[in-house]
């Protein structure tokens, strides 16, 4: 199944509400928190590199991974306007591989929800812990439960643009934990029509519970996990839960 095809070409203009810089500066916060204030991040699942170039202005030197290549292909354009000295790897999630390891590790837009297997979810976990720096950072987030059930569920949505308008077809299975969208999208192309494309998203729901449970099977140290991109403590009805791990098994050099 391949996602984010079409809509690659209209993502940020339906993702303009999400506060990225907001986001990025509360990352960047944490991560000096820990001592990161400098070095090389990865941005996994970075998709049209919003986030990366956030981070990237912050002065870290980003790697950005993504399985779209038509995200990707965004990214680089950004990256061309922006002049950030980014490296893009077309990669899948769960079998990404990097040259050398990084300081820290970050993923944001609930990627780690679209990893539909707990074995898959746990090899990127190990992946993660693998690539990081002795005692490097791990700060991701993901879509609960109560989003899946309470806030989405099944219903319809849509929302209709100048130049592109979507109807997206939600349905949440509740026994096997499987968020399921339909988005049928229409772009305006050069001659004044619209084309009409269709996507099929598949989601696993996770409560903070496993994915302690997985990061910790993975071989990583769970520290912390927010109410979204708060200071709060995790709650019932949590949408979005950011998570904080480190990096457990390397040693770190004695000077």
């Amino acid at each position: 199944m391949e996602t984010y095809t079409s809509f690659a070409e209209v993502y940020d203009t339906f993702m303009d509400n999400v506060p990225y810089r907001e986001w990025a500066e509360y990352l960047h916060r944490h991560l000096q928190e820990y001592g990161i204030k400098d070095g090389i991040l990865l941005d996994l699942g970075c998709g049209t590199g919003n986030m990366t170039e956030e981070l990237a202005g912050f002065g870290y030197d980003m790697i950005g991974v993504d399985a779209s290549p038509e995200m990707l292909e965004i990214a680089m354009d950004k990256k061309e306007r922006s002049g950030h000295d980014i490296l893009y790897l077309l990669q899948d999630m769960r079998e990404f591989e990097l040259y050398g390891t990084v300081r820290a590790v970050v993923s944001a837009c609930d990627c780690v929800n679209y990893i539909t297997e707990e074995e898959e979810l746990e090899q990127v976990f190990r992946l993660v812990n693998n690539y990081l720096d002795p005692s490097g950072i791990f700060i991701f987030d993901f879509n609960t439960e109560y989003k899946y059930r309470e806030q989405l569920g099944s219903q319809t949505i849509a929302e209709d643009r100048d130049e592109c308008s979507f109807i997206w077809d939600n349905y949440y299975d509740e026994e096997n934990g499987i968020n399921e969208y339909e988005l049928t999208l229409f772009i305006r192309e050069d001659s004044g029509l619209y084309a009409k494309y269709q996507e099929t998203h598949f989601q696993k729901a996770y409560t903070l519970k496993r994915i302690r449970e997985l990061l910790e099977r993975a071989g990583m140290e769970y520290i912390t996990a927010w109410d979204a991109y708060t200071e709060n403590e995790p709650e019932e009805e949590s949408g979005r839960i950011c998570v904080c791990a480190r990096e457990c098994g390397k040693k770190l050099k004695s000077k």
